[in-house]
């Protein structure tokens, strides 16, 4: 077979249904001398179904667990010169791909727009309120903190191959984005690469989020005395935080009506008080 001109890579864990969603709506899309491989993270819910539905998808099983090892395994198993990374429980727009061709030339890598979505009938819970509202801020990433996601990338096999695979165990974008920058790459944001992305719907799914995230921000924080010092100092800033924020959420045009605004505010305290108990925990030498 030729060299396709991208790849499309997509990590996966046990989530079939947003699989399938995800799949359909990139096949609304030009794909053509486009390769798209799902990675499975040797899900026990096995794919015959998807592969069966799809059968121009390659699908390829990693049993090394994390999404930094089914996108690497992803690079390795294609040729493409172009590589399109989104997640699997992502909805790339109908013009996702033609968007990444036009995007590649212009810089190293290009992070797009991430919208939020509800998978459940309004009015909005308290997390699907707090998601609308602060999730997914990718022109914020890579303008004012630089770096950018995976679940909406584009880049290249030599960028890639220059910067080395993602590595587990850390918050894996964060990592991968600022080791291509401090390479010398160029990292811009595209407002018109759009996927959207289904908000958290209730408090142990946004809990589950953050506990995970950081477990990885702590892992990039770095683990000397020193280090600590810094972090528990980050953590007494999230109630302040919650404060500072607090506006905008209750000015947000996201959010519909006094119930949904109230519920956001409420989750935006929970959550900035709980990060700060975790990164206190951490910062003692305790597990989260």
């Amino acid at each position: 077979m030729a060299t396709p001109d991208a790849a499309i890579i997509i990590p996966h864990y046990n989530d079939p249904e947003r699989l399938a969603r995800c799949l359909q709506a990139l096949q609304r899309n030009d794909l053509s001398g486009v390769d798209i491989l799902v990675v499975d993270n040797n899900s026990p819910q096995p794919l015959t179904a998807e592969q069966a539905r799809f059968p121009e998808v390659r699908f390829v099983v990693e049993t090394e667990k994390g999404a930094a090892a089914a996108r690497n395994r992803g690079v390795a198993e294609t040729k493409a010169p172009l590589l399109f990374f989104i997640d699997a429980d992502c909805v790339a727009a109908d013009d996702w791909v033609a968007k990444a061709h036009e995007a590649a030339p212009t810089a190293d890598l290009i992070g797009g727009r991430v919208d939020v979505f509800d998978e459940t009938p309004p009015p909005r819970s308290g997390a699907e309120a707090f998601e609308a509202v602060f999730a997914f801020n990718f022109q914020n990433y890579i303008e004012v903190q630089g770096f950018t996601g995976s679940g909406n990338l584009v880049t290249t096999r030599k960028v890639f191959e220059d910067v080395g695979g993602f590595r587990g165990g850390v918050s894996e974008d964060l990592d991968w984005s600022t080791r291509a920058v401090s390479k010398g790459y160029k990292l811009i944001y595209r407002e018109d690469l759009v996927v959207s992305h289904p908000s958290r719907s209730d408090w142990a799914a946004l809990r589950h989020k953050w506990l995970r995230l950081t477990q990885e921000l702590f892992g990039v924080n770095g683990n000397t005395p020193r280090d600590r010092v810094k972090w528990a100092l980050r953590a007494f800033a999230m109630p302040v935080s919650a404060i500072v924020h607090a506006p905008k959420v209750l000015g947000s045009e996201k959010l519909n009506g006094p119930v949904e605004k109230l519920r956001g505010l409420g989750t935006l305290f929970r959550l900035r008080f709980q990060r700060m108990i975790w990164m206190l925990q951490q910062a003692a030498g305790q597990e989260i």
